[in-house]
């Protein structure tokens, strides 16, 4: 076996070790170097592949670091993406039991279902006629890695940091809605947490998709038809604890809620 691929595979159990015992781990950027993403891609790639294994389903993908100001504190000039499954969704106004997690966080986002494959020749029209709607979304986010302490390397190894999404119930096309013109509030437990709009997402959360749909293409998985994309945060993500109840409202697109329980399944 090749030292890269003994690499690849000893952060992938690092990673998976973590989750299974919900223990948080040292960073995988030991392993890997802090700034290699192309071998932190690789990790992402493996751990997801024994996911499948499992049986779990792709259902679509999230993008991360798009503010500027993350990207800068990474040290990056791009975003990052990892995958969703079809074991992450919660419904609407449900309760999510934090004993499943490590160090969960929240943030609140404008998510697109696609009605359409993104394949070939790809530009914000071509992005924005394939999108079926928008809807409004909720990612809780967690991080394998101890006490949030990640480069770009850690983070799209550990598939972006995701755990969770939320998405509301209204759905809306978008000739009725721009998304980089949204504005968001969060609140948790009735107060606000964290306020943002659509241009804080790459300027455009359209943006955001037609980066993500160009860099799938790239490596030979475009987006499908029916995935769902998680396009990245309108504003600062917040820390949740058992007995939150948190909700967001982004104009034009509704409200969403989720709900945090210390039982293990709620």
């Amino acid at each position: 076996m090749s030292s890269t691929a003994a690499a690849t595979l000893a952060a992938a159990d690092r990673l998976e070790q973590a989750q299974n015992t919900l223990r948080p781990a040292p960073p995988v950027r030991d392993i890997l170097g802090s700034t290699d993403i192309a071998a932190a891609y690789a990790v992402q790639d493996e751990v997801n592949l024994r996911r499948r294994a499992r049986g779990a389903q792709v259902v679509g993908r999230k993008i991360g670091l798009t503010s500027p100001a993350v990207q800068q504190q990474l040290g990056v000039d791009q975003p990052d993406f990892g995958v969703l499954f079809d074991d992450m969704v919660h419904a609407d106004g449900s309760t999510v039991p934090t004993g499943r997690l490590l160090q969960p966080k929240i943030e609140a986002e404008v998510a697109f279902v696609l009605a359409q494959d993104l394949d070939g020749e790809l530009d914000l029209a071509t992005v924005r006629g394939a999108v079926d709607y928008a809807v409004a979304a909720l990612e809780i986010v967690d991080s394998r890695v101890a006490d949030w302490d990640i480069t770009i390397t850690d983070t799209v190894a550990d598939n972006g940091s995701s755990a969770l999404y939320v998405l509301g119930t209204q759905h809306v096309r978008l000739d009725e809605v721009e998304p980089r013109d949204v504005e968001m509030s969060m609140s948790i437990d009735g107060e606000v947490v964290s306020t943002g709009n659509g241009a804080a997402c790459l300027g455009d959360p359209l943006e955001a998709l037609l980066w993500l749909a160009r860099t799938a293409q790239e490596i030979g998985d475009p987006l499908r038809a029916g995935q769902v994309v998680l396009s990245g945060a309108l504003g600062p993500m917040a820390p949740v604890v058992a007995g939150n109840s948190v909700q967001a409202q982004i104009s034009r697109l509704g409200s969403v809620s989720v709900n945090f329980s210390t039982e293990e399944n709620a």
